[in-house]
């Protein structure tokens, strides 16, 4: 294994942080970091936004879920699926940039995943650590109000970034075999191997909490698949002129 390897190999949440603030210089490698993500065809179709206004924060917290942790951490990275740029770009060219397709849509998600991937990574070979906050899309359109985020752009995701004041154990994965194929995709065995992951999880869950909790993977995907998730998204992306043509 090579520190690369180790260090993505090594990732966990982190949710407490210590009162540091973050060097600046840091800061300007991860968004750098970040930019160099690979991207469709260089549309590079992100935009990310440093909420550094206390009162927009606890708003975000609020809105998020309640996650004081948006609040307290020393950076909060808000990354939006961005094609406002692309438009103008259009503009600036005398063409007519075809709004609302899915394909569109999922080139600008995909290219901001990829850079918050990279953000995240970044920070943590940096001696940070930090948490994605999909809560960022429980109230999209107060969330856009408040950033002024305009047609065309989307808020993805959040990230809090500071240094770890705690240090949780690492989270087994799925096993490899169960999604990682070969030539096709099956299911064969999946069960089994399930049934096992669901044991180890549910010894990390009591061990961490001293007992308090025994969930398994599959039950936790159980109760989390068996309710409808964020079902305002399709409305408020159309708003936001994602039609999904």
């Amino acid at each position: 294994m090579n520190e690369v390897i180790n260090l993505l190999k090594a990732h966990k949440s982190v949710r407490k942080y210590k009162d540091m603030e973050i060097e600046q210089e840091k800061i300007v490698s991860i968004i750098e970091a970040a930019q160099s993500a690979s991207t469709s065809s260089f549309i590079q179709a992100y935009t990310i936004i440093s909420i550094e206004d206390k009162e927009k924060r606890a708003k975000i917290a609020k809105l998020g879920g309640d996650q004081k942790y948006i609040e307290e951490c020393p950076l909060f990275l808000v990354f939006c699926a961005d094609l406002n740029r692309h438009k103008i770009a259009c503009e600036m060219n005398g063409a007519e940039m075809k709004e609302g397709y899915t394909e569109s849509f999922i080139i600008a998600t995909v290219d901001t995943a990829l850079a918050a991937q990279n953000a995240m990574v970044a920070a943590e070979s940096l001696g940070l650590g930090g948490v994605y906050i999909g809560g960022i899309r429980n109230n999209p359109d107060e969330i856009s109000e408040l950033l002024d985020i305009p047609t065309n752009v989307y808020p993805l995701l959040g990230m809090c970034l500071g240094y770890p004041d705690e240090d949780n154990d690492i989270k087994e994965r799925l096993p490899m075999e169960v999604v990682f194929k070969k030539d096709s995709y099956t299911t064969e065995g999946d069960t089994e191997k399930l049934q096992q992951y669901d044991d180890r999880i549910k010894s990390y869950y009591l061990d961490r909490t001293k007992g308090m909790r025994a969930d398994t993977w599959t039950g936790m995907m159980a109760r989390m698949m068996s309710h409808i998730p964020r079902p305002h998204m399709k409305a408020f992306l159309e708003r936001h002129g994602f039609f999904m043509k």
